[in-house]
Formats: C-alpha cells, structure tokens, sequence
C-alpha cells in the first residue's frame, strides 16, 4: 500500500537519500526542484538550463527519450509545465525532467541537438498549446491545419473553437 510520507520532496532530501542515482550526480548543479516518489524521480530544472540538463542525464547512462508533452495550468504562474521522460536502459531507470514557463514567454529551447527524437514531440506541443522551441528546425503545425486560429489544448481555448 502506499504511503505518502515515504515521498520525498526538495532538493535536498531528494539528493541525500540518493546520491547513488547517476541523474541526481548529473543534475546537482542545474535542479532547482526534485521529487522521489513511487520510486519516480522528477527533477525540475529552469528552462534556460534545459539543454546542458538533457545532455548531463545522457552523459550519465540516460540514453532514451520517451516523450516530451505539456501542461497547461491556467490561470496559474507559470502556466505551462514541459514534461521530458528519459530511460536508461543500462541502468533501468527512469527520469522526468520538467521545466515550467510563463504565459507571456512561453519559450524555451530546443532539445534536438540531443534528441532527435523529440522533433515531432516539439512540433505537437507547439502546434497545441503554443509553446515555441527556439532552435527547433522546422517549426510548424503538425495536427492542425496551416491557417488554423489559436491551440486547441490551452485551457483558455474556446470549447466550440473560435468563430
């Protein structure tokens, strides 16, 4: 069964009980937040370190992307939450970065320089809820046609679509 006081939360608590995990060597440096619970590690990372974050985690054994999605928190700040779930096969282990971004910028940059994999991840979020990936080479709709109005995902967004 499980126990909610067996999660731990914050950096420090999270980094002392597992100084073991090649992630949390990696990240020391860059998370500004981290979770374990449910034997889940989630590290927060500020979205202008989210680049040297993913290339750490991959230098420590992390060598598979999974998915990048997003969350809309509106109307909370920040808004929007980047979600990366990365897998290391070597080490049998799983990772969550996340990296959260404000309504007014919701920018942030580009991971496939280290994963390829994550073009069409970055296309749908932008395409979606509107996020930009600057860096991203080809940054355009990829489920909506061209000339559609707005996102559809964002939670602002009109139920019947704008007319």
């Amino acid at each position: 069964m499980y126990d909610p006081a067996s999660a731990l939360t914050g950096i420090e608590a999270v980094f002392t009980a597992h100084p073991e995990n090649a992630a949390v060597k990696a990240l020391t440096t860059l998370a500004i937040d981290a979770k374990y619970d449910r034997n889940e590690l989630t590290i927060t990372v500020a979205r202008e370190n989210v680049i040297p974050a993913c290339q750490a985690v991959q230098q420590a054994g992390y060598n598979f992307l999974e998915d990048v999605t997003a969350v809309d928190w509106y109307p909370s700040e920040p808004r929007f939450q980047i979600t990366y779930h990365i897998l290391s096969m070597s080490l049998k282990s799983r990772l969550r970065l996340i990296a959260r971004l404000n309504s007014e910028d919701a920018a942030i940059d580009s991971i496939i320089g280290v994963w390829p994999s994550a073009n069409f991840y970055e296309r749908e979020i932008f395409d979606l809820f509107g996020v930009h990936f600057g860096g991203h080479p080809n940054l355009r709709r990829i489920m909506m046609p061209e000339d559609w109005q707005g996102h559809p995902l964002r939670k602002d967004y009109p139920v019947e679509g704008y007319r």
